[in-house]
This record gives C-alpha cells, structure tokens and sequence, in this order.
C-alpha cells in the first residue's frame, strides 16, 4: 500500500493512527514537530501526509506551507487533521496547500477514506 508520514507531537495520537494505517495495510513514519516532519518528508518522500497544526515551535499550517511550496515536496497531498474545529481554520489550511482538513477525534472509517480519496493512483 501507501507510505503515509504522520506530523504530530500527541504520542497518542500518532500511535491510534499508525495502529489504524498499519492495520490497512499502509507504512507509517512519524515525526514529533514540525520541523522534524519537513525534514522526514523530504528525506522519505511518502504518498501523503498527516498533519496536526498545534504543535510547539512551527505550526502544521507553517509546515503545510513549506512542504506544498517546496518543489521536491509539492506533489505530496497533506491532510490536516486537528482539533482546530472553525471553518476559517479548514480554509486556512486549504489555502496553505493541504487537499484535505479533518477535525480530531477523528472516525476511522472516514480517516481511511478520506487517505484512500488523496492517495495517487
């Protein structure tokens, strides 16, 4: 399946959604911030990205803005998922460069969609 890179400093989180993925057959890669995610993507260069936004240092939406404006990066559809729940939130996100916004908690079955529908292929 899909390599898919989470960007989230909640340990939590990044283990229900790397049990979740793995379980569907997907590879994960983590990263605990945002600055060590962008460095991560652009090593592995994985088919998508899961981003959270509150994070200390820079924000999912700073990193989301690096990573889609990035050349080497650009082609790689980040989902946003966070517990940020205003729509000026999902359009500011949308208009860093993700494809997609999710609100946390998120259901599984729609957080595999919504992967299945930005994947490539």
């Amino acid at each position: 399946m899909a390599h898919i890179f989470i960007i989230d400093d909640s340990p939590t989180d990044v283990r229900v959604f790397t049990t979740l993925l793995e379980k569907a057959g997907h590879r994960v890669s983590s990263a605990v911030n945002a600055e060590e995610g962008i460095s991560g993507v652009k090593r592995e260069l994985p088919d998508l990205v899961i981003m959270d936004v509150i994070m200390p240092g820079m924000n999912g939406f700073q990193a989301t803005r690096d990573l889609s404006r990035d050349t080497q990066t650009g082609h790689i559809p980040i989902l946003i998922v966070t517990t940020k729940s205003m729509e000026t939130d999902r359009v500011w996100g949308m208009r860093q460069g993700a494809k997609d916004f999710l609100t946390k908690p998120v259901d599984a079955k729609a957080l595999l969609q919504r992967i299945d529908t930005l994947l490539p292929g």
